[in-house]
């Protein structure tokens, strides 16, 4: 049974001994769901979060936010030290230092930036029923 792949286009990634391609959609919100943050803000937090792709090694492929929460469609390579959880806790780590520096009225607003919690899915070119359709037909070859 062959694979269908939705795109064929799709732009896959190397590393040392692996061929990827791992994206995942990832939202996160402000503390309380407050809206704290506002269009200048959002702004500044886009360019954080794109400024540390090299040195944390993702690839934002696409960054949307709101006045109370952030989404993400973000790809990293599959290895250990780059768990998605990992990352996404550093990106928020360094945005919440840097803006709560650079907006004081942040840190008089919320005790924290962030709430703790996230919500990740990762994204395919193919739906998950395909895929296990797919690999149920492996048995009979």
């Amino acid at each position: 049974m062959p694979l269908k792949i939705a795109n064929k286009k799709r732009n896959y990634k190397t590393s040392n001994k692996t061929i990827y391609s791992c994206q995942y959609h990832v939202i996160w919100c402000t503390k309380y769901r407050r809206k704290v943050l506002d269009t200048q803000i959002q702004g500044r937090l886009k360019q954080l979060i794109r400024e540390k792709q090299d040195a944390y090694e993702y690839q934002i492929c696409e960054v949307e936010t709101q006045p109370e929460h952030v989404h993400l469609l973000i790809e990293i390579p599959p290895m250990p030290i780059h768990s998605i959880d990992k990352i996404v806790g550093k990106i928020k780590g360094y945005t919440a230092k840097v803006l709560r520096e650079e907006y004081p009225s942040l840190k008089s607003r919320l005790p924290s930036l962030w709430t703790r919690s996230k919500f990740v899915s990762s994204c395919g070119g193919v739906t998950f029923q395909v895929m296990k359709d797919y690999i149920e037909g492996q048995s009979g070859q």
